[in-house]
């Protein structure tokens, strides 16, 4: 399917996550960009906006390592005995997302650092469920 023919909300988005892209919106108006897709412009509130692709690249701006898990993160194996991490990443284009960390040990959160360099981990994300992924670059 076409970018510019899907809808601006989550099911585009994660369609596109499963085809290996990293989309969010651009408004045509006043230029701003925005990971989450919506059908109005979060600055301006217009509606001309458009798809826009982003690198994939960013940097961890902060983060927390989960313990308690949610059912979903349980069935994947997640919990007290193996813990996952989620973060905010602020993405090279600017925009902050977040999103979980793979390839980092939630065990031992201090040999994780805010601000290094982390990119999209296509090779994590469940085409059934995807979940957004960022591993250290």
């Amino acid at each position: 399917m076409s970018s510019e023919l899907r809808d601006f909300n989550s099911n585009s988005f994660y369609a596109y996550l499963t085809e290996g892209k990293l989309m969010g919106i651009r408004c045509k108006r006043c230029t701003q960009l925005s990971v989450e897709p919506r059908p109005l412009c979060p600055s301006c509130h217009a509606s001309d906006i458009e798809w826009h692709e982003y690198s994939g690249t960013g940097y961890l701006s902060t983060f927390t390592c989960i313990s308690i898990v949610p059912v979903r993160m349980e069935q994947k194996g997640y919990g007290r005995n193996n813990p996952y991490c989620s973060g905010v990443i602020t993405l090279t284009e600017g925009p902050r997302i977040s999103a979980r960390l793979s390839q980092v040990d939630a065990s031992n959160p201090q040999t994780i650092k805010s601000g290094m360099s982390l990119r999209i981990d296509f090779n994590e994300i469940d085409t059934d469920n995807p979940i957004l992924t960022f591993c250290p670059d």
